[in-house]
């Protein structure tokens, strides 16, 4: 019988920070971490995060109550720091007592991690560069999550490997480090682990969860999809500073182009000013991937999606992707 004892060895400092049984993260993808998956990767030994998006403070309120119900396991709320309401999200987590808050998409506003941490949850941060990185720790930051850019959704520049090679030397020792983008199977999260991670992140995985509420079609889409059918975005306005996003290429990503053309003539036109350009991108991208995920228009809809989705074969329960994950890395660890 495989205890797994070397993968929690490895990720006990992970394991003892999330409070969970393996040191697993959910990546937060928008309308599909939601309470049914959330509380089912918790559950199932490890630790969903919801991603509240665009939710406004009512929804996220319904959401966090909605997940207590189906889960005892700890989990997290993941928010995006340009959120015009983020303190009054943050205080939807106060009320609810969620342990741990995910701060996502740019640098924290001030005071806002001190907001968090008055309530006594841990912060977790994402970071591009090193220099960043140890601002942010340094600043509050309880935990820090690398992510390459083989990775669905927002992405950054560099791969995960070459982050984890730059950043775990330097941190590992001192600091929690979760590393995510393009992890797809137990014998990476071994690699990571080795080099000093804590745990590793994972969303594509779990997009087609059992669980997962994504419509049949968004599901199939992932099935018959190979690695190089997730690209990333054109930046069409060098002064439209948008975050590339990684999706599997359809008529919506080349809608995508379109709507970036028309924010970039409203800003000439000097119609919106440079946050409100930002924030309509950001609402486009909820919408479109609304489209795909919950009303199951893959053609038109957003289909965000890492390179891991070529390993993305079949629906299988939450809990049953965890346990082939950390068998995959137990047996790694064993040969090794």
């Amino acid at each position: 019988m495989n205890d797994n004892s070397k993968t929690r060895a490895l990720m006990r400092r992970g394991i003892e920070f999330l409070g969970s049984e393996y040191a697993i993260l959910c990546g937060a993808m928008s309308w599909v971490s939601e309470r049914n998956l959330v509380a089912a990767i918790s559950n199932g030994g490890g630790f969903g995060v919801i991603a509240c998006g665009a939710m406004t403070p009512e929804l996220l309120d319904t959401e966090v109550a909605e997940t207590m119900k189906l889960t005892d396991r700890p989990f997290g709320v993941n928010l995006i720091t340009m959120h015009p309401d983020l303190f009054d999200l943050i205080g939807i987590c106060e009320k609810h007592g969620v342990s741990h808050v995910v701060l996502a998409g740019g640098i924290p506003p001030k005071g806002s991690v001190e907001a968090i941490k008055a309530f006594g949850a841990k912060v977790i941060v994402f970071a591009p560069t090193l220099a960043l990185a140890k601002k942010l720790l340094r600043s509050g930051g309880d935990a820090l999550v690398i992510e390459g850019m083989e990775a669905g959704g927002h992405i950054g520049p560099v791969s995960t490997s070459v982050l984890a090679q730059e950043f775990l030397p330097d941190l590992a020792a001192d600091h929690l480090v979760f590393v995510a983008g393009g992890i797809g199977r137990g014998e990476a999260i071994a690699g990571y682990l080795e080099m000093g991670a804590v745990g590793v992140q994972l969303g594509t995985r779990f997009a087609c969860a059992t669980e997962s509420i994504a419509h049949p079609n968004f599901k199939k889409a992932f099935f018959r999809a190979n690695a190089r059918d997730a690209v990333a975005s054109v930046q069409v306005d060098a002064r439209l500073p948008v975050i590339p996003v990684r999706a599997l290429k359809n008529k919506g990503t080349e809608a995508f182009t379109g709507k970036q053309r028309e924010v970039a003539g409203s800003l000439d036109r000097e119609e919106i000013a440079m946050a409100e350009a930002q924030l309509q991108i950001e609402h486009y991208w909820a919408g479109a991937l609304r489209r795909a995920v919950i009303d199951g228009d893959v053609e038109n809809g957003s289909l965000m999606a890492g390179q891991s989705v070529g390993m993305v074969r079949e629906e299988e329960p939450a809990a049953q992707i965890i346990a082939t994950l950390v068998e995959q890395c137990e047996d790694a660890l064993v040969r090794r």
